[in-house]
């Protein structure tokens, strides 16, 4: 396990969304390297994650409303990020906002661009005012590559983003805003632009990896959108919360975004294949796969330029995508049994 700068254990940490994957994964790497549950706030709407999933990793307690170092639970308060009263009772006395909530993915946002751009525009409107108001000394917004759009990768910070769905263009707006509140009224925020993230903690999430694993274990075929070679640049849970972290202890950088990914470039197809011969090792094999139609708003290549993160956070993702893949098979055969 690599040093995480020690200072975040005095920290009090607001996560939104924090119920769901990332957020779960945050808070387990949060406590293993001595964040007391007291210092912890998951503020979340339920309509993904669970109480049960959150109690997974921390205990819990809900709408106390208080910090303590010595308490041992968490305080979940259940709320709608589109509600501004609801997160600026969260926010008070948070050092740290990591704002993980979203409308997440290019097709739900392409079915309904207007609930997509209510959750994500007004969602991070009013987690920045509540975060202003309270004084939140930094403000972590999860953006991802869709902002910029159909462009020649690497993708890196200086690209001109030009969004081709409404997802892109909702996650592209909390970006400018987040800018708005560092030069405006010197809220220190930050963007983080994910990569196709994966892991353990991932049964809920419908992105390509466990989409694939859960219908390998449910016995259904797997189906490719589009020929197989579209790219993309596959970032393990871990090394993501840590570069989280290091956004969190890093200073002066209030205003900047970051590329947070591998420098990697897959196909859907060499990944597919990766994942049928690690669960075929695990015994789970005569597995089809097959191709379908492309999707309206999907990027055909897609990963990153990560140097300014190892430049400047000091991070740079250590694990290799086989190891990744096998973990994470690994951890949902444990659920399954």
């Amino acid at each position: 396990m690599r040093q995480i700068n020690k200072k975040i254990t005095s920290i009090k940490w607001l996560i939104t969304g924090g119920c769901g994957f990332i957020g779960r994964s945050l808070i387990a790497l949060l406590r293993e390297n001595g964040v007391s549950p007291g210092n912890i706030r998951v503020f979340d709407n339920l309509t993904v994650g669970t109480v049960n999933d959150l109690q997974s990793v921390i205990d819990y307690e809900q709408g106390k409303l208080n910090w303590s170092f010595d308490d041992t639970s968490c305080d979940l308060i259940v709320g709608d990020i589109r509600n501004y009263p609801e997160i600026m009772a969260a926010a008070e006395g948070a050092d740290v906002i990591i704002h993980l909530a979203a409308c997440t993915g290019v097709q739900p946002s392409v079915e309904d661009p207007q609930f997509d751009c209510e959750t994500n525009v007004m969602g991070i409107l009013n987690c920045l005012e509540a975060a202003r108001q309270a004084s939140v000394k930094k403000f972590v917004f999860a953006s991802s590559g869709a902002p910029l759009g159909e462009v020649e990768p690497p993708i890196h910070e200086k690209v001109l983003p030009s969004p081709i769905s409404p997802y892109g263009a909702s996650k592209l707006a909390g970006e400018a805003y987040c800018a708005v509140y560092s030069s405006c009224f010197e809220l220190d925020t930050v963007v983080l632009r994910f990569g196709n993230v994966y892991g353990p903690l991932s049964s809920k999430k419908g992105s390509v990896v466990a989409r694939f694993i859960k219908q390998a274990l449910a016995g259904e075929t797997l189906e490719i959108y589009g020929d197989g070679s579209a790219t993309r640049d596959y970032v393990f849970t871990r090394d993501l919360t840590e570069a989280i972290i290091n956004s969190v202890s890093t200073n002066g950088i209030g205003g900047e975004i970051f590329q947070i990914a591998t420098s990697s470039e897959t196909t859907v197809e060499e990944l597919a294949n990766k994942l049928l011969s690690i669960l075929e090792e695990s015994g789970i094999d005569g597995v089809k796969l097959i191709h379908g139609s492309a999707r309206v708003g999907d990027m055909l290549r897609n990963y990153s330029d990560t140097s300014k993160a190892r430049k400047i956070l000091g991070w740079e993702a250590q694990t290799k995508l086989d190891d990744g893949l096998r973990e994470t098979v690994s951890w949902f055969l444990e659920q399954d049994k």
